[in-house]
């Protein structure tokens, strides 16, 4: 019999049909055994041969599956789960030249040596193998196969550029999942193959590539060991790859085997590089399209004679060293690890006694490490499971229960799954090792449940994180050239083939994501099939919509509800803004025109409503000379002048212009000249649009809230912006310009140059602090000296104001005292008010010992309370701050002799009745800055 069998080396790249060869061959044999590199692949090739011969007589046996029927004849395994001392006729080995491999390399080179046909053997691989099979296999017929299409080389290319059926290669899971998710969103979304996985999730990712779904895969170079897929392009995105202890460069071969799964059968297939991979050197590129690789002169080799009388017996077996050239010894692979670090317990020692424990041991230590956590963890778990099957002689049911309970879960993310899919992969093996648990087929079955489930959680999660369906949808059809139905409903909602698309937001298509390309095209053509006639209908609606449904923004945009349908820009005229439309091209000329007079209407509209008090004084004929021009100014300036800006036109102005522009509700303030109508929350903030549009702003700035007096001035607003928001910086707060004139009034009964002090008053309609008004008062030009003194007991301060009361009543508040000041904001005081005589108060002042009518004597004098106060003088026309916005004016020490005397801890006591005298004045003309001009006015004219 052993002089009938003959073996083979059936020799060549990729795409020459070894694999399927080999199958043939097998099957023209009544039993017959193939090893694969990959459990991926053995699945693979199961399925073509159950298609052919049916599963009774088809066995499946990997490290984690084992399907056996009674009456197998033919066995797809992996490499290492082939079983020996079956006899069968035919025995093929695949992906021989993995015997170099520094992992796994030590299993095929015993495969080499050891494992033969009844009748026939294979070794299937690439030409780097020819002479080592010599060397070692007497008697080895070789079989060249040529590959059946050419494989040339393309050079780089962005992703973004990436041809259509184009599998990308990376070489971690990092790589792969970024370059998938960029492919998701430039092409629609790719599939996911990687050697984890498990098989029915690599089954279903391959199906959504190979049916049309998406027309690029991302891999790991799982896909170089024989995996069959209709590609035309692979590319790498990088030259180096992690070997388990180092990063380190892909060999030619190595590349040239991944390479080689472009073109499949007669189509011509090509390799290139993208990324940051760089260009391949011209010798490699020409050495893979040639198929000229360094042959390979060296197999990793292990002793397969094992000794299992003791542990250090087996150690040393482990360890002996090949005889001859061609052979080296493997390192140290993970079992071999594994075994010397549970020697080195105490406990497995002592268990491992005789031959059969030794034995178990060694099949425990084989278990892999799929999880991949830690060496410490990993022999771990191996500890417990050699000390139950050598105590029980089962892994104990109820423990392998709790271990897989915890990981059957399908929540989480893909990493979270695909972790999960390493831990029962564990489990499988376990329950596939015979007489390891009770129930075999119960435990097989459960386990491979939990992974079928995670398995098909995780491709659920790869899709939807990689694969735009909605994308890969259109470009079928687009590639089809299909007509394609698309939909808009009644919330602008755009809808082709049912996938939504985007929304019809105003006049604009807004696609539903960043699209390029042939996805944007294919959006774009779809979409206004059913936007062209959804225009021209919502143009009309638009149209005849009421001005209660349109409105502007504070940034000039133009919304019809919820919707951009324009923006306004600047005219000719600062109160003539001009409307743009936002529409679409493809909705032609006639809705562009239609949307656009609307707005324009609207815009004019609000601009004539909220201002025509303001256009009123444009239209008034009545108005004439300085009065019509300075009406102008007021129509220039949207309603508000600082008054010195407009300092030498107002004084030119006589009474009968100022009484004309008055009618039409313009007020002279000390500081503004503004129309308080136009000081409204609507008319502010459209101004401050204008506004923002003469200026030509970029970002326009915002109104305040309504119904703040003051708001903080800072310093990042455009020069201007406070008048026109109608307010006055003084200081790190700006205050509204109507309530200023209201507190310009009570000023002006102060004695600016002798000092004053904050009335409540003036606290009230500010609505500050002392310390804030204070800040206020200096940025409008006035010198502020703080001061400590005791404070006045309520009883004594009602004795120490009566004397007071009738100065007070004596002061006049009208406005012509404002229009009689012809300058650019002066403090209103007196220019030149001249000292009062001391009035003796009504109330002699009590001693410190004397107790005040109806107040009881203290026993012991109470600790003073102190409080803090402010006199204000007129600081001149260099203290003044000149620039809105720019905080406090640069002051000098307060000038002027402050009343009262602070920190004396006795109550400041108020003055009586002054008596002023007046000098003459040059040409009979009378001081404006006197705060008694009006009644001296009235003087005058009565003499």
């Amino acid at each position: 019999m052993a002089a009938q069998s003959r073996t083979l080396a059936v020799l060549g790249p990729t795409n020459t049909g070894k694999t399927h060869f080999a199958i043939e061959r097998m099957l023209g044999y009544r039993t017959g055994v193939i090893g694969l590199p990959l459990r991926l692949l053995a699945r693979e090739v199961y399925d073509r041969i159950v298609a052919v011969r049916g599963p009774s007589v088809v066995a499946l046996v990997t490290g984690e599956e084992r399907i056996v029927p009674e009456r197998a004849q033919y066995w797809v395994c992996t490499v290492e789960a082939m079983p020996e001392g079956l006899g069968a006729d035919f025995v093929a080995i695949d992906e021989i030249q993995l015997c170099a491999d520094p992992e796994r390399g030590h299993v095929f080179t015993d495969r080499l040596l050891r494992a033969r046909g009844l009748r026939e053997t294979q070794f299937l691989g690439s030409h780097t193998m020819r002479g080592a099979i010599a060397a070692l296999v007497p008697g080895v017929e070789f079989v060249s196969r040529e590959r059946m299409s050419q494989l040339s080389y393309a050079g780089s290319k962005k992703i973004s550029k990436m041809p259509p059926r184009s599998a990308i290669v990376g070489f971690s899971v990092d790589n792969v999942y970024s370059i998938a998710e960029l492919l998701r969103r430039q092409k629609g979304g790719a599939a996911v193959v990687m050697g984890a996985l498990s098989p029915r999730t690599r089954n279903a990712q391959v199906d959504l590539y190979q049916n049309g779904d998406v027309d690029f895969l991302v891999a790991t170079d799982a896909i170089g060991m024989g995996l069959n897929l209709d590609i035309d392009h692979v590319a790498f995105s990088s030259l180096s790859k992690f070997d388990g202890r180092r990063m380190r460069a892909l060999a030619p071969n190595e590349l040239a085997q991944i390479a080689g799964r472009a073109g499949r059968g007669m189509s011509h297939g090509t390799f290139g590089v993208t990324g940051e991979a760089p260009e391949l050197p011209d010798e490699v590129a020409q050495a893979i399209m040639d198929h000229r690789f360094t042959p390979i002169r060296k197999l990793e080799w292990r002793n397969p004679r094992l000794s299992f009388g003791q542990v250090d017996a087996l150690i040393a077996s482990l360890e002996a060293k090949p005889e001859g050239e061609w052979l080296v010894r493997a390192r140290e692979a993970d079992d071999l690890r594994a075994l010397r670090t549970l020697a080195a317990q105490a406990e497995v020692r002592a268990r491992a006694s005789d031959g059969p424990s030794v034995r178990l041991l060694w099949d425990v230590c084989r278990i892999p490490d799929f999880r991949g956590i830690s060496h410490a963890e990993h022999a771990g778990l191996l500890e417990t499971i050699y000390s139950d099957l050598h105590e029980r002689g089962r892994v104990p049911d109820d423990w392998l229960a709790r271990q897989v309970k915890r990981i059957d879960r399908t929540d989480g993310d893909i990493d979270t799954l695909s972790k999960r899919l390493s831990y029962i992969r564990t489990w499988t093996y376990v329950a596939q090792r015979k007489g390891w648990v009770d129930d075999e087929m119960h435990w097989r079955g459960a386990t491979r449940a939990v992974e079928d489930r995670l398995s098909d959680a995780l491709h659920e999660r790869l899709t939807q994180r990689f694969v735009d369906r909605r994308t890969s949808v259109l470009l079928r059809r687009l590639k089809q050239k299909e007509a394609m139905v698309a939909e808009v409903n009644d919330k602008g909602e755009v809808t082709v083939e049912g996938e939504f698309v985007g929304r019809l937001e105003g006049f604009r298509f807004i696609q539903d994501k960043a699209a390029a390309g042939q996805e944007a095209k294919a959006i774009s053509q779809a979409s206004l099939q059913a936007l062209a006639p959804q225009f021209h209908l919502k143009a009309d609606r638009f149209y005849n919509a009421p001005d209660t449904e349109i409105d502007f923004t504070e940034q000039g945009g133009l919304m019809w509800g919820e919707q951009a349908v324009g923006k306004l820009v600047s005219g000719a005229d600062p109160m003539k803004p001009q409307a743009q439309a936002f529409v679409d091209e493809a909705a032609g000329e006639d809705v562009a025109q239609k949307v656009q007079r609307r707005l324009q209407h609207f815009i004019d509209r609000k601009v004539a409503t909220l201002f025509e008090p303001l256009l009123n004084i444009q239209r008034d004929e009545a108005l004439s000379g300085l009065a019509r021009g300075f009406g102008f100014r007021m129509v220039e300036n949207l309603g508000i002048i600082p008054r010195g800006d407009v300092a030498e036109e107002v004084k030119a102005l006589d009474q009968d212009a100022r009484g004309a522009l008055r009618k039409h509700g313009v007020r002279f303030g000390q500081f503004t000249i503004f129309m308080p109508l136009l000081l409204k929350p609507a008319p502010t903030r459209l101004r401050l649009v204008l506004w923002s549009l003469a200026q030509g702003l970029e970002e326009f700035p915002e109104a305040p809230p309504p119904g703040l007096v003051t708001v903080p001035a800072g310093s990042a607003h455009p020069r201007g912006y406070h008048a026109m928001s109608g307010y006055r910086a003084a200081g790190e707060r700006a205050i509204r310009i109507d309530m200023l004139e209201r507190l310009a009034d009570m000023l002006r009964a102060e004695d600016s140059r002798g000092g004053f002090e904050a009335k409540a008053d003036m606290l009230s309609i500010t609505g500050m602090t002392l310390e804030q008004f204070a800040d206020l008062m200096q940025g409008l030009g006035y010198k502020a000296e703080r001061g400590e003194r005791e404070k006045v007991k309520p009883v004594d301060q009602a004795m120490t104001e009566a004397p007071a009361q009738a100065e007070g009543e004596a002061q006049a508040t009208a406005e012509a005292q404002v229009e009689a000041i012809p300058d650019e904001g002066e403090a209103p005081v007196a220019a030149g008010a001249p000292e009062a005589a001391e009035v003796p108060a009504d109330v002699p002042e009590a001693s410190e010992t004397e107790a005040l009518p109806g107040e009881a004597p203290a026993a012991e004098p109470a600790e003073p309370e102190v409080e803090v106060f402010y006199t204000f003088t007129w600081a001149g026309r260099g203290g003044r701050a000149r620039n809105e916005g720019r905080g406090k004016p640069r002051g000098e020490k307060p000038a002027g002799k402050p009343r009262g005397k602070p920190g004396k801890g006795k109550p400041k006591r108020e003055q009586g009745p002054k008596s002023f005298s007046s000098k003459p004045q040059k040409k009979d003309k009378i001081d404006p800055d006197n705060p008694f001009a009006a009644a001296l006015m009235g003087l005058k004219d009565k003499g």
